[in-house]
Parts: C-alpha cells; sequence; structure tokens
C-alpha cells in the first residue's frame, strides 16, 4: 500500500524534472535567472533526499534502489562540493566553475527523475 512518503517523494521528483525542463523547452524563462549557489542547495538537498529513498528500495530488496543510490552519490556531490568551497572548505577545484545552467537543467531532470521512480519503488 501506498504511503504517504511514496506520494510526497513524487511530488518533490516532478516539481524538480519540471524544474530542470520547463527552460530547456523555452518555458519560464526567468528559472534561468536563479541565482547558481540557490541552484546547488537545491542540487545537494535533492540528492540527499534522493539517498535516502534509496537506502528504503535497497532495504526492501529492490534492484532499482541501487541505480538511485549511485544517481544520489553523484548529485550529491555535485551540490556539495561547490557548497564546501563557499564555507571555505577544500580546495579551488571544489567549485565546479565548467557547470552550466544547462548542466544544472539535466542534473534536475535526472534528480526529479529518480525521485519519481521512487515514488512506486521504494513499495516493491
Amino acid at each position: 500500500m501506498m504511503q504517504m512518503r511514496d506520494w510526497i517523494s513524487g511530488l518533490i521528483g516532478a516539481i524538480i524534472f519540471l524544474l530542470g525542463l520547463l527552460p530547456l523547452l523555452g518555458k519560464f524563462e526567468f528559472l534561468n535567472n536563479l541565482p547558481v549557489s540557490l541552484l546547488t542547495w537545491i542540487v545537494a538537498g535533492a540528492g540527499l533526499y534522493l539517498a535516502m529513498n534509496s537506502v528504503i528500495e535497497i532495504t526492501n530488496s529492490n534492484i532499482v534502489g541501487w541505480w538511485s543510490f549511485g544517481a544520489a552519490i553523484t548529485v550529491l556531490i555535485i551540490g556539495l562540493f561547490p557548497l564546501l568551497h563557499t564555507f571555505g572548505i577544500g580546495p579551488a577545484w571544489f567549485e565546479f566553475k565548467w557547470l552550466n545552467r544547462t548542466a544544472y537543467n539535466i542534473i534536475f531532470i535526472v534528480e526529479g527523475f529518480f525521485l519519481m521512480i521512487a515514488t512506486f519503488a521504494m513499495e516493491l
């Protein structure tokens, strides 16, 4: 039976998915004006939330959980390293200056996709 945490995961995943997809489609151009620091916080927070969901998937003996966990760790690193650098922790390459808005939009799409999958995969 689907629990509230499943639906919350799906809703957050859909919002993050649309946050990445709509600017790529040319809709809601104001989303491209968000500061990069806010984007890194969103990526790191959603990556942590995805990691928690993927642990639930793994404990339910679901193979999709391992893919979700791999994606979660990847995007958590992409979001966490620049945040650590803003606090003066880590070397200069932690800044990830090579990430542009399009890369963040693609990361949002991937995160949102895996969170929407987690809606159903946490119950398998």
